[in-house]
């Protein structure tokens, strides 16, 4: 057994330890009743009041708390899941560049802050539920910033860090009958906070659900869907792999698969289970998914152990669709594609980096309602709700690894620094941390037919550790490409991004790149800036959309104003920028850049703008007539492919 050691919390290379191998995030149900009703009884919420004690560094923090005969029952309560900035405890800090400890203490590259680096100690008992008793049973954090010890009933149990991923341990030894105590310490910079300098408000704690998952004698542990097109984008054939867990007695076991498209089934199979398992089956002309037509199909599986017994029931959504490179241009089902995108932070106003799903859905909507086709999660895996809805809803994704360093790399622009200082950049001791970080990402969320491109991470310059993260999504995953901004400033490695991509360069300087290398797409991963009266000559980006096959479209920056409610001293409610909670250093009103305010995520006076330039269609008048172009089907000429002739004047 080993000891919880703090003195490695300042380690890049350690970054996990007994932490479980990470999978697809499908849920497994004991039965078809349980599906219908989204309840599954295999898992088991520790969501709710939590005993908490707070401590402004870990020399202060409360020592053996993890004891089972440590009483915590003084403590205070918090809620989970939460930001604990926003349940009370610290502030929230807003800084855009520089690190949040910038002017507070020197510290190298994989060193963390000592007089203040806060640490959120947690404390939950429960009793396993009956019916998990007697089986393998595991403890998952959906999401912990930066990172997580965890004891069950005094024994350590492990160690996670990567604040956007989900971290599994398995517990099934140290649960105990009755009563146990679960006890975490949450650090709120640990060494790979280095590359967690996104452009948002800094929080901690366990902002993401946490819950038991017992796994029957049979598990379907991950899986993975391919749907694999045809040349001619007609004919398909799925691609099911499966990653079986035997447990207790069980050596064998079948699985019953059928393809649904919601009454008439497509196929239906029953095959013998192996630890690897995969099966290929052909699919007559589905119907394809976009944007515009998301059809979705339903693929369900029951697991039998060896006598017959049902173990679970597994659903997936599965979208037929191809995105490829055609002759240098990004496709989709053979077509060219425009990302008529937005950058959206996970953020909410009222309880920080914890999103209700109401937030989450009117998100959504307001998308949807507003032409917006992609959405960039910036920059980091967001929950899964959010994917399974552009599933359902039709919204491309460029699926994010968390990566960000600007504030390690930004000496390097200024001329204060040299190329070594950049982190991860060709740091051996970083590697292993990213590769995971990249793992992690593609594992979870491989088979959301939403996520089109996969990206390395955001604004962490270049070098060899960000080429070797490129390579891994590709060697994962041959179905979809992998975006990576930050060539634009270190072209040493070329390769680490399969399209041309750039922040807030103008339309000229566009032309004037492809003018001189077109081997590339291009798009704007952000650009137009929403802050203040913003996105004027929007029109001028979309135009060049129109008329240039190799632009592809963009990002704006961003989705919503980064507000936090607040009271002044009268008691008035209002909403609070970087700087107005005495946090220092700041980049204070610069986290307002939002095309919906904060608060109750009502769009800004910018969206009409947005809806207008991101339509799909363009309309003039020429006497009597209304001439319309479909704009989603590129032409290099002006020409337009329908012509309405009025018959009397205001018919339209």
């Amino acid at each position: 057994m080993e000891w919880f050691d703090y003195r490695k919390v300042k380690d890049p290379e350690y970054f996990a330890w007994n932490r479980c191998p990470a999978h697809s995030d499908h849920i497994a149900y004991a039965d078809w009743v349980e599906w219908k009703e989204k309840r599954s009884s295999f898992r088991y919420s520790l969501d709710g009041l939590w005993k908490f004690a707070y401590a402004k560094n870990y020399a202060q923090s409360v020592k053996g708390f993890e004891q089972p005969d440590f009483d915590c029952s003084g403590w205070d309560d918090i809620r989970v899941p939460a930001s604990i900035q926003m349940e009370g405890w610290d502030i929230p800090q807003y800084v855009n560049v520089q690190y949040p400890w910038d002017g507070r203490e020197e510290i190298s590259p994989g060193e963390i802050p000592e007089r203040f680096n806060p640490v959120a100690s947690y404390v939950k008992h429960f009793t396993v539920p009956g019916n998990l008793r007697g089986k393998r049973l595991f403890l998952s954090f959906q999401g912990a910033e930066s990172g997580l010890a965890v004891w069950v009933n005094g024994v350590f149990t492990g160690y996670s860090e990567d604040s956007f991923a989900p971290s599994d341990f398995e517990i099934t030894p140290y649960v105990q009958t009755g009563e146990n105590k679960l006890a975490v310490q949450v650090f709120k910079w640990t060494s790979s906070s280095w590359c967690e300098d996104q452009d948002f408000y800094r929080f901690s704690g366990l902002h993401r659900s946490v819950y038991l998952y017992a796994v029957p004698e049979v598990h379907i542990r991950d899986m993975r869907i391919r749907t694999l097109l045809d040349a001619k984008c007609r004919d398909a054939e799925l691609e099911i792999c499966l990653d079986v867990m035997f447990s207790g007695k069980a050596a064998d076991g079948t699985v019953r698969l059928a393809l649904e498209d919601g009454a008439e089934k497509i196929f239906s199979a029953e095959e013998n289970l192996a630890q690897k398992y995969t099966f290929r089956c052909p699919v007559q002309a589905p119907r394809l998914w976009s944007a515009e037509a998301p059809n979705l199909y339903e693929l369900k599986l029951e697991v039998f152990d060896g006598k017959g017994s049902l173990q679970e029931c597994i659903s997936q959504k599965v979208g037929f669709r191809k995105f490829e490179m055609k002759d240098g241009i990004m496709c989709l089902n053979g077509k060219r594609l425009v990302f008529k995108g937005v950058n959206r932070h996970e953020f909410s106003s009222k309880t920080g980096r914890t999103v209700s799903g109401e937030e989450l859905m009117r998100d959504i909507l307001t998308m949807k309602r507003n032409n917006i086709n992609a959405v960039r999660p910036s920059h980091y895996p967001n929950s899964s709700a959010l994917y399974e809805l552009c599933d359902i809803y039709g919204l491309y994704l460029i699926a994010e690894n968390n990566m960000e360093s600007h504030g390690s790399w930004d000496p390097i622009e200024k001329g204060q620094a040299g190329i070594g200082a950049a982190v991860p950049g060709d740091r051996p001791e970083w590697e292993p941390m990213m590769l995971d970080r990249v793992n992690s990402c593609y594992q979870r969320d491989k088979n959301h037919p939403s996520i089109l491109i996969w990206s390395c991470g955001n604004e962490s310059f270049g070098g060899s550790v960000i080429q070797h993260m490129s390579d891994l999504f590709h060697r994962l995953d041959d179905t979809r490409l992998v975006h990576y901004e930050g060539v634009f400033h270190d072209r040493r490695y070329p390769n680490t991004s399969d399209m041309e991509s750039q922040m807030y360069s103008s339309v000229e300087a566009i032309r004037e790149f492809l003018a001189k290398d077109r081997s590339k797409p291009f798009i704007s991963c952000e650009y137009s800036h929403a802050m203040g009266n913003s996105c004027g000559a929007m029109n001028k980006y979309t135009e060049l959309a129109d008329t240039d096959p190799s632009y592809q479209g963009g990002f704006l920056w961003d989705y919503i104003d980064q507000s936090i409610r607040k009271k002044n001293r009268y008691g008035e409610v209002f909403q609070a920028y970087g700087g107005d909670f005495g946090d220092r250093p700041t980049d204070y009103t610069f986290s307002g850049n939002g095309i919906v305010y904060g608060g109750e995520r009502d769009a800004s006076p910018k969206m009409p703008s947005v809806k207008y330039n991101y339509q799909g269609i363009d309309v003039r008048f020429d006497g009597n007539k209304v001439h319309i172009r479909n704009k989603n089907l590129f032409t290099n000429t002006s020409e337009y492919r329908c012509v309405v002739t009025l018959e009397r004047e205001g018919e339209l």
